[in-house]
């Protein structure tokens, strides 16, 4: 088992423990430091105390009569040291003099010779032995002890690194929170959408990152638009050629040439109006959302195909009413449907609701796709068919204008071989409900 420390893997826990342990550290020096200012300023006073009171004690003892003595004693006591009147325990005499036997011994060693023992056990005790005037014996029962903590201090102690754990939280709360907010921003950054315009106020750095991004957005937006402008001139400058060649293979004589010349413009046509329709998907769309049936859209679908001759059917009922690019959305399960009819002859739509989102499929019979090629047939300009017959292998830009059209949609399209043969295109799109 490994048990070695892991360095944490948010920067929000990170900046926690290290505010935290330096604010504890920081805690801890400043109470040691007290603390030990408070031991030395109790401890001077407590030994200036301790000769007084010793050497008034010891007078008051050597001045009463004999049989008076006792009764005082309880009167003399104190809470580390008390008074016997006899020899005491037996113990070890002492040569290394504690700092209360020094204390002691400046009071009243001069009038009192004395001797110092220690007393085994397991707290440490000694004991000061000396001789009144009369000859009678005393004892100073000597029990050093720690100068009491108040007992207030755990609470106070307790309170403070709650207050430091309250302010590390919210130290790391302002500084992550916008960082938290240019992710989310990075992660909803999307063409096809209305730019998400960052708050600009805020500390300096803050302010610069937020301007920053929102420059990028700008340019963004201002490239994906030139682009689209590059294209359609592009489109408009192309199909003008391509209309005049046609104009006059129409007045050429009738031969194999005519017809491969035919066949090309046709092909180029096609290519320039499909390469257009996916620039336009990639940006995003200028549709607006509209209240859809989604049933009776489908079934207007479905309709058309059939009304022309092909073989398209419908199953399956939602009953939602979303609001949609409708455009967009019938552009997607066109290209769907118009791919398994060209592979298959026959496609079906299958609607269903499912939690938080709605999926419809387009089903065929066809041969399918390999599995290892499933990644990319949804990429610009790939062909499962490589022949160099569009009416079998197409442009290769169906799917890819699908698939960008349902990321626009805020949808997700997946691909997936059907058991018994056959190809399954799902498209999933979140639940957004029309208001009635």
């Amino acid at each position: 088992m490994n048990l070695s420390l892991r360095w944490p893997r948010t920067l929000a826990s990170r900046l926690s423990l290290i505010f935290l342990v330096c604010l504890i550290l920081a805690q801890a020096l400043s109470f040691g430091a007290q603390y030990y200012e408070r031991y030395e300023s109790a401890k001077n006073t407590m030994l200036g105390n301790l000769e007084t009171d010793v050497s008034t004690s010891i007078a008051i003892l050597d001045r009463l009569p004999a049989e008076e003595r006792m009764s005082w004693l309880k009167q003399l006591d104190r809470r580390n040291y008390s008074y016997l009147l006899n020899e005491g325990s037996p113990g070890t005499r002492m040569e290394d003099m504690p700092i209360a036997m020094t204390s002691i011994k400046d009071a009243i060693g001069k009038d009192y010779p004395m001797t110092v023992t220690d007393i085994p056990g397991p707290q440490k005790h000694f004991q000061v032995h000396l001789k009144l005037a009369d000859g009678s014996p005393v004892t100073i029962d000597v029990r050093p002890a720690m100068v009491p903590l108040s007992p207030w201090l755990p609470i106070v102690l307790l309170g403070q690194l709650l207050l430091m754990i309250a302010c590390t939280w919210l130290a790391v709360r302002i500084a992550i929170s916008p960082l938290t907010r240019l992710a989310e921003a990075v992660d909803n950054l999307d063409p096809n959408t209305h730019a998400v315009h960052l708050d600009e106020n805020g500390p300096t750095e803050v302010a610069h990152a937020a301007i920053a991004f929102n420059s990028m957005q700008a340019r963004i937006a201002a490239y994906l638009k030139e682009r689209m402008q590059l294209l359609a001139a592009i489109s408009h400058d192309l199909q003008t050629p391509i209309t005049r060649m046609k104009l006059r293979a129409e007045f050429m004589d009738d031969c194999i040439e005519k017809d491969k010349l035919w066949s090309d413009l046709g092909e180029m046509e096609h290519l320039v109006r499909e390469g257009v329709a996916y620039a336009r998907s990639v940006h995003g769309a200028t549709e607006e959302n509209r209240r859809t049936d989604l049933d009776s859209f489908l079934d207007s679908l479905v309709f058309d195909y059939q009304d022309v001759g092909k073989d398209v059917q419908l199953s399956g009922k939602c009953g939602a009413v979303i609001d949609i690019r409708p455009h967009a959305l019938r552009r997607i399960l066109v290209n769907l449907t118009d791919n398994a009819l060209k592979f298959a002859g026959a496609a079906e739509l299958k609607v269903e609701a499912k939690k938080g989102s709605l999926s419809v499929k387009v089903m065929d019979r066809g041969p399918g796709v390999a599995e290892e090629e499933l990644a990319h047939v949804m990429e610009p300009f790939y062909r499962v068919e490589n022949s160099r017959n569009r009416s079998t292998g197409g442009t290769g830009l169906g799917l890819a204008i699908a698939q960008q059209l349902a990321l626009a949609l805020g949808g997700s399209l997946t691909l997936s071989n059907r058991e018994g043969g056959g190809l399954c295109a799902e498209l999933k799109l979140p639940v957004r409900l029309a208001s009635q």
